[in-house]
């Protein structure tokens, strides 16, 4: 194989891409944890407030 062919070969580029882009969004959620895990629970607070009120015909 030749200089020219190895670097016009771009097979398995895109699994390499892939699995590089999976390890920075682990990474990232497991620095981010804490903050992700914050705002996913008022997410679901307001959520379950909000079906309640609509439930039971209240507005708050």
């Amino acid at each position: 194989m030749g200089i020219k062919q190895f670097i016009e070969e771009d097979d398995g580029v895109g699994t390499v891409e892939v699995v590089l882009l999976l390890v920075v969004i682990v990474a990232l959620v497991v620095i981010f944890r804490k903050q992700i895990k914050g705002i996913v629970d008022k997410a679901m607070t307001k959520v379950n407030q909000d079906s309640e009120s609509v439930i039971n015909g209240s507005d708050r």
